[in-house]
């Protein structure tokens, strides 16, 4: 028997829309595999992510519910109750989901939706520069995207969720699938619109070409007038329905007391069918519904086009991350195993490890269900997992199988398969090629080289360099312009003929609104990133191509940089035992991942090491440690000797030609340091470092080596690749010291590195590029990453960098040019509203086309 409670239960899902199947009850947003899921009306309703979730949780918890019963449409742009808050977000358990610690505070990245112009992205960052603890904000008009930093002792994300959404924007917490969907759903909500404007202009101009035929053979009034009639009420659903995001873009910005493009716009469209409509029904002047349909149509058509070309140029970015949920099966968890890889001897350790479990031989035979798999986000370090064939390597790792092959086409661009062996790296992000194999996750996924490769992504594409920002302003500068011409105009023509003053002033409007003018630059850049991130040079500063192009000296690092960065010892001179030297600077060693440090240690193997206590490392100088109540120093003369004196013995040298580096060992007797030994190492040049030393000479930009190896030796590296000035047994503020030079000579200077002691030279250079796989903290310094372990890619970018630049001048001249010419016909009655807005939207795609011609 039912229970009161219950019929009412019932009558409240009768009353609710509820959407289609596979939808969001939120939104109606397509539902990803794992959606969220919020109480509402005590049943569980699924969300397709977690903004959806929070702002439904925010609305029940407002005592809003009421909202789900009352609104009209599902729609990711549907109006939220007025009361409602964003504190949900604010909740320590959802902020770990999507907000993360960069530059000394908190960052999101976060999904807009509707942005239309430069000036709807102007509009929110400036909305939130004036929330006190907000320091950046970017927002990214091609990718529909929105990175923001603040400092959480003054301000929190609910809040700046709560501004963006009172300029008349929605953002929520940014996740692949559903962003995704948003994308899809936008075009496709344009494209409906698009194809009324044009079904309407089709019919309106059908009207109106009776009356104007009419108007030389004759006709009746009370034809003319239903021919009127006819034409407004199609003119009706084109002006209310596919205008509608003019009209809401100028309403926004008027209501922030700022203009964007579309408030002249939608003075011109408002004007025009407010008149026509008086004309109508008093039946007195002209009608013009035809121009006001077409405008919009071919306003539409040119957006739609213009939208669909960005989301083309910015799919390699997109591409980055895998949209589909992934699963794996985790076989085992050994926290331990990843601390006593510390150690850097991973092949004995893990072999022994390995031999104790041999039973995971067995588990890579049987076949698996995806019941009995956990999602990748839940892998945590420690955790030893399989990966079968053909699937994505979800983290960071170690292999633990025999072998693996592996493809890093994603993270590199190249498709060339790549053997593992037991105890290599293998990272997140490779695809694995052949059998299924058992890893050791050791950095969890948003830690892995996919994931930081993908956050500098976005802070590239929503940063801004200077000639963005330029033109940005010029395109404010120029619509504040064109309205307050257009009131001159309008009361010029007054005067002359007022029959023609309305309709000069609709033309200026249009087409001398400087959409062309705002897509310019951000449309070249986006091509431009998306083309270097192909070749395998992740742009990750806004402003990385523009310097590029003004680079006059490229600095390089050697070790790791020119060179692979893998020593090999050569040989040893020792005052005493050379296997117990060698213990020793095995020893002190540990935990460094300087090349040399894993040379001394492979060296090492099998050996038993001593065990060393107050192990200090120092930056630039090396590392010192006491050991057996001795106190020990390996590294560079200058550290390890501080007295300068150096034993006879040891002053021997092996020939150039094999040995490029050395680092000596000391130990303290008596308070003085006194040698004990030296290593030899070669490190072998990278095979394209001399191509891309003659290629940067040949577009005039001077190579010049600056590195810290104290040796000698290392001069030989520059004379092998023809780099003329070389500089060695540079400190980190030595190689500043450089770079300021050059600086303070006028030029403009590029610097290459990958360890965390290039993070301050790579910060005072114009502009920088860290090796992929270098220290975090030297990537998070470069404004750029070379993937795949290549340098050719660094000529490519300046060749592409200069091509961009050229690209955006050229954009820049041809809207200034058309809007200049375009305005004096316009504002003397020679251009129609309608050629008017032909005109603007193929002004628009040839600044696009141009700038397509980047991915050529």
């Amino acid at each position: 028997m039912n229970t009161a409670a219950d019929t009412k239960m019932d009558e409240i899902e009768q009353s609710l829309i509820l959407p289609p199947e596979g939808a969001c009850f939120h939104c109606g947003e397509v539902l990803p595999k794992e959606p969220f899921y919020t109480v509402i009306f005590d049943k569980s309703r699924p969300m397709c992510c977690l903004g959806c979730k929070l702002a439904s949780q925010s609305i029940v918890e407002s005592g809003l519910e009421q909202y789900y019963l009352d609104r009209r449409e599902i729609s990711p742009t549907a109006s939220l109750p007025d009361s409602m808050n964003f504190d949900a977000y604010n909740h320590d358990d959802i902020k770990a989901q999507f907000v993360y610690q960069e530059d000394g505070g908190s960052t999101a990245e976060l999904s807009v939706a509707n942005l239309r112009c430069s000036a709807c992205t102007w509009l929110i960052e400036t909305r939130l520069r004036v929330i006190d603890g907000v320091r950046a904000c970017q927002v990214n008009l091609t990718q529909q995207r929105m990175r923001v930093n603040w400092d959480e002792n003054q301000c929190d994300i609910g809040e700046i969720l709560q501004a963006v959404h009172s300029v008349g924007y929605d953002a929520k917490p940014y996740r692949q699938d559903t962003h995704e969907a948003m994308m899809k759903r936008q075009n496709k909500q344009m494209l409906i619109r698009l194809a009324i404007a044009a079904l309407g202009a089709m019919q309106a101009m059908m009207f109106s070409i009776g009356m104007y035929f009419g108007e030389y053979s004759g006709i009746l009034t009370e034809h003319r007038d239903f021919l009127r009639y006819v034409a407004m009420f199609v003119t009706i659903p084109v002006m209310f329905y596919a205008g509608v995001p003019f009209f809401t873009s100028a309403y926004n910005a008027i209501k922030a007391r700022q203009v964007n493009m579309d408030v002249p716009v939608s003075i011109a469209l408002i004007t025009t069918f407010s008149a026509s409509v008086y004309a109508t029904l008093t039946g007195t002047g002209e009608a013009y519904f035809d121009s006001v349909s077409m405008f919009i149509f071919f306003l539409l058509a040119g957006r739609y086009i213009e939208q669909n070309a960005r989301l083309k140029a910015s799919n390699m970015a997109s591409d980055l991350v895998v949209i589909e949920p992934i699963l794996v099966q985790k076989i085992a968890q050994d926290a331990s195993l990843v601390t006593s890889l510390s150690a850097d001897n991973k092949a004995s350790i893990i072999q022994s490890w390995w031999q104790n479990h041999h039973h995971l031989d067995n588990v890579l035979e049987q076949s698996v269900d995806d019941e009995d798999k956990i999602l990748a986000q839940s892998v945590k370090v420690g955790d030893i997992i399989r990966i079968d064939a053909g699937s994505q390597i979800v983290a960071d790792g170690i292999l633990l199988s025999q072998s693996a092959t592996v493809s890093q086409s994603l993270l590199t661009g190249e498709s060339d398969l790549i053997v593992k062996h037991r105890g290599d790296a293998v990272v997140g992000g490779a695809q694995n090629d052949s059998q299924p194999f058992v890893m050791l996750v050791t950095k969890e996924i948003d830690n892995s080289q996919i994931a930081l490769i993908d956050r500098l992504m976005n802070r590239a594409m929503s940063e801004k360099p200077k000639i963005a920002q330029d033109a940005d302003k010029m395109a404010r500068w120029f619509v504040a312009r064109v309205l307050v011409l257009s009131c001159l105009v309008f009361l010029v023509w007054w005067f002359v003929d007022k029959s023609e003053a309305l309709w000069a002033t609709v033309a200026v409007l249009v087409a001398t609104c400087p959409c062309a003018l705002s897509l310019a630059t951000p449309i070249a850049l986006t091509v431009a990133t998306n083309r270097l991130a192909g070749f395998g040079f992740l742009a990750t500063r806004g402003h990385t191509i523009q310097t590029l192009s003004e680079v006059s000296y490229a600095c390089f690092d050697k070790t790791g940089t020119l060179t692979l960065g893998q020593a090999n010892l050569l040989d040893t001179v020792s005052v005493i035992d050379k296997t117990e030297s060698l213990k020793i600077a095995a020893a002190l060693e540990i935990g460094s991942k300087h090349p040399v440090a894993w040379a001394l240690l492979t060296a090492a193997h099998g050996l038993h090491l001593p065990k060393v206590k107050d192990s200090t490392h120092h930056t630039a100088g090396g590392v010192e440690g006491w050991i057996d109540g001795v106190a020990y120093r390996i590294g560079h003369q200058k550290f390890v000797l501080p007295t300068g004196v150096l034993a006879d013995e040891l002053h021997e040298n092996l020939p150039a030609h094999q040995a490029n580096m050395s680092v000596l060992l000391s130990r303290q007797v008596d308070g003085v340091w006194q040698m004990v030994a030296r290593f030899y190492f070669n490190d072998a040049i990278r095979q394209d470092a001399r191509a891309m030393i003659d290629e940067l000479k040949s577009q005039n930009i001077t190579p010049i080596m600056l590195t810290g190896d104290p040796n000698p030796n290392a001069l030989e590296v520059a004379k092998q690749l023809g780099i003329e000035q070389a500089y060695f047994g540079l400190t980190p503020e030595g190689k500043v010291a450089h770079i300021k030079d050059l600086q303070a000579a006028g030029h403009a200077v590029l610097m290459v590195g990958d360890g965390i002691n290039d993070a301050p030279v790579l910060s005072a250079a114009n502009v920088s590029t860290a090796m992929a796989g270098a220290a975090d903290l030297a990537q998070v310094s470069a404004d750029s990453v070379l993937l795949g372990g290549r340098l050719m890619p660094l000529t490519q970018a300046t060749k592409l960098s200069t091509q961009t630049q050229k690209i955006i001048r050229q954009n820049l001249r041809w809207a200034l040019i058309y809007n200049s010419l375009v305005l004096i016909p316009a504002a003397l009655g020679y251009v129609p509203p309608w050629l008017a807005a032909i005109g603007m939207s193929l002004s628009s795609l040839l600044v696009v086309a141009n700038a397509m011609r980047l991915k050529r």
